[in-house]
């Protein structure tokens, strides 16, 4: 088919950084999709039993429904049916622009890794319950593949479950001082794994416990999190700053939440009128952090000046608006130098393009190369495409590196990049990829449609005979083994066809 398909998220008709808000955006106006699934356990057969955690579940899936969520509300399941809930919201969850999930009930570690307990979850000892419970590595994976906003959050830990093994001194709220442990075993959850894209909100922070009740017939942070979360233009990442506040003042000190993971560089609101930013081209929603009230506005400053990597971002984005009294590409370039130097993937790769371009920096090909290798190491998608598109084509002074390009690709394609599953598609109908075949093209496509890249849509409406046969049959049975799709299998993008492709792409009809 030819490689003039291969896209590189860098070209682009203008400067990817001279930007401005754009007023009237017929993506704007989109309908955005937000979807959640509400998990409370209260009711054990093994374990104690805890008061709140329904209410507290009927609480957040109030104020989750009433920001345009569809909810999922599911209390006091078996593994059985959590498993079959959480199988169905990660499908649901491919199209969504944004998954949340939250969890009220008990919750453990062992052998570092963190599990929720389900009602039928064996008591015996942490060994036997883990392998009857959920595993929170099950809960991040079902919200993994959203296009733009992914949250666990665990109100869990309010108790230790396994009490007879490693006795839990209950915190006092008269007291600032951190509860004790009166076992060598540790309460809570432990430290999860740092998933970039998708952010993960503990009751306590890691190894201590939730308090459950303080006479409010509810959770401290489920009453933070429902206030929070629909509190007008407040930026999300700040949200979650706000709830750790919230609790730790209801607490007097003795339960602060923490977050892990990371959310991308992008500016995300649930609830005012800064919500019709959401759904703004990515150079547009980069600029939209200049909507931030004076307050949050002086917050990201503080939390940049303490080397939070995100709040470095956003103001470097900021200053990178050509239209704004902020403008200050040299400004943006020592931000994003800094939240690189941290070890910020997305700002490596941000800073790659100063460079590359000159916009803020004198440029400097061979400093934008290495800024892009780095962000690639860290399996950024964008820098791994980039880099897919330079080496197989010979690009920056790159030599041509047929087998380097392909190798970036499948690295960019295996981290859910779109336009890299696409470009490895194309390629794999030309015949160059050694180890895969058409059929795999077919899968490669039908993830990239999936991921909500219209781009994608609209190559396989208008220009599907750019793939061989064999693949367009392979997506007409990968789009029919989905349900999106009851016609033939005549590799005919005809009618039936298209519209499948627009049901898988989540276009509701």
């Amino acid at each position: 088919m030819g490689v003039v398909a291969v896209w590189r998220v860098l070209l682009v008709a203008v400067s990817p950084f001279l930007f401005c808000i754009v007023a009237g955006s017929a993506l704007a106006n989109a309908a955005e999709t937000r979807i959640a699934l509400v998990i409370g356990i209260g009711d054990y057969n093994n374990l104690e039993t805890l008061p709140n955690p329904t209410g507290d579940a009927q609480l957040i899936t109030d104020t989750l429904s009433a920001l345009n969520f569809d909810v999922k509300l599911v209390v006091n399941a078996s593994k059985d049916e959590l498993n079959n809930a959480l199988e169905t919201f990660a499908t649901a969850s491919e199209i969504a622009d944004v998954s949340l999930i939250y969890f009220s009930g008990h919750g453990f570690e062992f052998e570092g890794k963190n599990y929720l307990a389900t009602a039928d979850t064996a008591a015996q000892n942490r060994a036997i319950a883990s392998q009857t419970a959920i595993s929170l590595d099950h809960l991040t994976q079902s919200v993994s593949r959203a296009r733009q906003l992914r949250i666990v959050a665990l109100d869990a830990c309010r108790t230790d479950p396994f009490g007879a093994s490693s006795t839990i001194t209950s915190p006092s709220v008269q007291s600032s001082e951190t509860f004790s442990l009166t076992s060598g075993v540790s309460g809570g959850l432990t430290v999860p794994p740092s998933k970039r894209g998708t952010l993960i909100s503990f009751a306590a922070a890691a190894g201590q416990v939730a308090l459950d009740d303080l006479g409010d017939n509810h959770s401290p942070y489920a009453i933070a999190l429902a206030r929070i979360l629909e509190e007008p233009n407040l930026e999300i990442g700040l949200a979650f700053r706000k709830l750790r506040d919230l609790v730790a003042t209801r607490t007097r000190g003795v339960q602060v939440p923490h977050t892990y993971g990371s959310l991308s560089g992008n500016p995300y609101f649930l609830a005012g009128a800064s919500a019709n930013s959401n759904l703004l081209e990515n150079l547009q929603r980069k600029a939209a952090w200049a909507s931030l009230s004076t307050s949050q506005f002086e917050q990201l400053e503080v939390l940049a000046a303490e080397g939070d990597e995100r709040a470095l971002k956003a103001l470097a984005y900021m200053k990178l608006n050509s239209e704004a009294s902020t403008f200050d590409p040299l400004g943006a370039s020592v931000l994003l130098r800094k939240a690189s130097e941290l070890g910020d993937p997305e700002a490596t790769y941000e800073l790659g393009k100063l460079f590359e371009l000159g916009i803020g920096v004198e440029q400097d090909i061979q400093v934008a190369l290495a800024l892009y290798t780095d962000a690639a190491e860290k399996n950024f998608g964008d820098a791994l495409n980039d880099l897919g598109f330079l080496n197989y084509q010979g690009g920056m002074g790159l030599p041509r590196s047929a087998t380097k390009g392909i190798d970036y690709f499948k690295a960019a394609a295996d981290a859910d990049h779109p336009e890299a599953m696409f470009n490895l598609a194309a390629l794999i109908d030309d015949g160059v990829v050694v180890d895969l075949v058409l059929d795999d093209a077919a899968e490669y496509l039908f993830r990239a449609l999936r991921s909500g890249n219209l781009d994608v849509l609209n190559e396989l409406t208008n220009n599907p005979r750019a793939f061989k046969p064999q693949v367009r049959r392979g997506l007409q049975e990968r789009l029919a083994r989905g349900g999106f799709y009851d016609g033939a299998i005549d590799s005919v993008f005809g009618p039936q066809t298209r519209t499948g492709l627009r049901r898988a792409f989540g276009d509701i009809e």
